[in-house]
């Protein structure tokens, strides 16, 4: 558990963008995962197992907080918004933010490809694993995401650019 705990908070973190709400989930993946121990195939790596349960925990939470939020209509801050100001962040701080941002702006499976990808640096067949999906998907996720992002970040977050050149 304490092998896995780290990638499986950061991924709930990521797709949930509250703390308190990845540490609820990597908290219920254990659990599930203990319950289930004799799902485990102990020739395959255990990271995208726990990954995967992480994932579907964390796009229920999601799904019930978006239901939430349509039914009483009311406004929710972003996590990443609630940082201090501008003025108090580094440089890279903000470039970190602004790239957040713009992946929370792509489509949600992309997003998570994303995430997967690059923010946890797992590998196709990871990631595959993780979100029990073929290879292949993940690879073409994978180009249509970095597509959409890139065309994001010209469009929407010039300072990103100028740091990337």
């Amino acid at each position: 558990m304490e092998q896995h705990r780290e990638a499986v908070f950061r991924l709930a973190y990521l797709l949930l963008g509250s703390a308190d709400d990845a540490e609820d989930v990597a908290q219920e993946t254990f659990i599930r995962a203990f319950a289930r121990l004799d799902r485990l195939d102990p020739a395959r790596p255990a990271r995208p197992w726990f990954l995967r349960i992480a994932a579907n925990l964390a796009r229920n939470r999601y799904r019930a907080w978006w239901r939430y939020r349509r039914r009483t209509d009311q406004f929710t801050a972003e996590a990443g918004e609630r940082i201090s100001s501008p003025e108090a962040e580094t440089h890279q701080q903000m470039q970190a933010r602004e790239l957040w941002h713009a992946v929370q702006r792509l489509p949600r499976k992309q997003q998570e490809v994303v995430y997967l990808r690059y923010f946890l640096d797992l590998s196709v067949q990871e990631t595959a694993e993780a979100l029990s999906v073929p290879e292949g998907t993940v690879k073409s996720r994978q180009h249509r995401a970095l597509i959409a992002l890139r065309d994001l970040i010209e469009a929407d977050y010039p300072g990103l650019v100028e740091g990337m050149a």
